[in-house]
């Protein structure tokens, strides 16, 4: 099974090595957009996470959100994403729009040490940086997730996913971002979220992370769901 995956992600970069090359801002090195591979080949090459972890009617209701009105939305959300920028810039962590969402990567290398859950003391400070633009745009739901490589059991790989996923909420939350607004969830070595090969090193770095997906909410959806 994962034989196939890694054929199928191996054919579909290659597809997209010519065409989707760019380069990181925070390194300054050449390489494949998370976002060219999985348009390229879905599933195979990259992932989709799909919607809000539990559908974004009862956890609107939940964490008591405002909404913003029409518009100023996607203002919000272009402001954001520049100041999700500024606060990351040199910390190694994409911040991307896709679709509705903001998504942040954050790389393992530089959030944790070797199989901890434990955040690095040397990224607290961007973590600060992302928490307070979370305050500072309120009108949003946060979920959180975790990825690892296939090195390792399962088992182990699924819970070292779901506590870094935890740690980096538990963090955001400390940093005065409501409970309500986050959920979090890991995936362990679900081939279906890898964004690299797992031959490599390189390969395995990028499928350990985090990643963050911040929705920003609408008047139009707090209506909605407490009209539900």
């Amino acid at each position: 099974m994962k034989n196939r995956f890694v054929a199928a992600a191996l054919a579909a970069t290659s597809i997209v090595s010519l065409s989707a090359c760019v380069t990181d801002l925070n390194t300054g090195e050449r390489k494949v957009s998370r976002t060219a591979i999985g348009t390229a080949g879905g599933a195979a090459a990259g992932y989709l996470l799909g919607g809000i972890i539990g559908g974004k009617t009862a956890r609107i209701v939940g964490a008591g959100i405002g909404g913003a009105a029409g518009g100023v939305v996607g203002y919000k959300m272009d402001q954001q994403i520049k100041e999700l920028k500024e606060v990351t810039a040199g910390s190694g962590v994409e911040v991307e729009q896709d679709g509705e969402y903001i998504n942040l990567n954050l790389p393992n290398g530089v959030t944790f040490p070797v199989n901890s859950s434990e955040i690095s003391p040397s990224f607290r400070t961007t973590l600060d940086g992302i928490a307070q633009s979370m305050v500072n745009y309120p009108d949003s739901l946060i979920d959180v997730y975790g990825f690892t490589d296939n090195t390792g059991s399962d088992t182990y790989n699924q819970q070292l996913s779901e506590r870094r996923a935890q740690a980096v909420a538990n963090y955001l939350t400390y940093r005065g971002v409501p409970q309500a607004r986050i959920a979090t969830k890991g995936f362990g070595e679900d081939p279906a979220y890898f964004v690299a090969s797992n031959d490599t090193e390189e390969g395995r770095a990028m499928n350990r992370r985090v990643e963050i997906k911040i929705l920003p909410i609408s008047q139009q959806d707090v209506q909605a769901a407490q009209n539900n």
